[in-house]
């Protein structure tokens, strides 16, 4: 999948009835239906059954089942709730008859109120960065095979982390990242489709980061790592097409579980979208 409009496509859902749909899955690496792209069809799906001029501004969702990349995924949309304000929905995905992921999401008709964010911080500009492109051109011959087997999938999106880190030394180091990040050409210019690729993107870096200061206990093959669940909150527009900043920390990690938040900057400055996830974070072997 090199290009945005192959991610749209995608994202992309096949009407089958009323509330109902179907789509399909690419492999990002994993060998398994990347969550990204589940939760970005839920929410592709979710905003067919709402009035254009009500915008997204959270969903929340839980990851049940991993999904099965040759199987298409059947979207079924419960209309909650058509309010004056708010439209609720909540949509279940289902492969082989059992729901592998479900999600709340709440649209809202624009309206003035207060307004206050905190600041972005400051950081590395994108253009003096390396993106995972180059990293892998340069020095894809020596990284682990899983590793490198991971980055050689073609994403439509382009990330330049701020921090490096080299898998091969496994260092401890504190559970924060910031990664510049925007889509490989031109979007649409609908607000819905820049959240719904932004719901997709965010599950790159988010959970991992989590793993950070326990990098002299962990490699990429001992131990498990699937997302549990994941809230969002969309407070102003942005776009996809152009860099956005990814600040993610994770506050705790514990009982093989981890938990991270992100915060989603445009390039001046202003707050977009807040993310919080936590996932299973399973050794494979004993930390006796």
């Amino acid at each position: 999948m090199k290009s945005i409009d192959e991610l749209i496509k995608l994202l992309q859902l096949e009407p089958v009835e009323e509330n109902l749909f179907k789509g399909y899955s690419t492999n990002v690496g994993s060998g398994r239906v990347f969550g990204g792209q589940v939760l970005a069809q839920s929410l592709w799906a979710a905003a067919q059954t709402v009035p254009n001029e009500r915008m997204l501004h959270s969903l929340h969702a839980y990851f049940l089942l991993a999904g099965d990349l040759e199987r298409p995924i059947v979207f079924e949309v419960d209309r909650i709730r058509d309010g004056n304000s708010f439209t609720t929905r909540q949509v279940k995905a289902i492969q082989k008859g059992r729901p592998i992921f479900l999600m709340s999401a709440s649209f809202h008709q624009p309206e003035l109120g207060y307004d206050h964010q905190l600041a972005m911080p400051e950081v590395v500009p994108p253009e003096l960065l390396t993106s995972w492109d180059e990293l892998l051109a340069c020095h894809g011959h020596a990284l682990p095979e899983n590793l490198r087997r991971f980055l050689e999938i073609d994403r439509p999106i382009e990330f330049r982390p701020v921090e490096l880190f080299n898998p091969h030394e496994r260092r401890a180091a504190p559970p924060l990242r910031h990664v510049w990040m925007k889509v490989k050409g031109a979007m649409p210019d609908t607000q819905t489709w820049h959240q719904t690729v932004l719901a997709y993107a965010v599950d790159y870096n988010l959970l991992t980061t989590a793993l950070l200061p326990h990098g002299h206990e962990t490699s990429l093959s001992d131990f498990m790592l699937a997302s549990l669940d994941h809230a969002m909150w969309f407070h102003r527009p942005f776009r996809m097409d152009e860099w956005l900043l990814y600040v993610i920390d994770s506050p705790s990690a514990s009982g093989a579980r981890g938990f991270a938040r992100g915060s989603v900057f445009t390039r001046e400055g202003v707050l977009a979208a807040s993310v919080v996830q936590e996932g299973l974070m399973r050794p494979l072997r004993s930390l006796a």
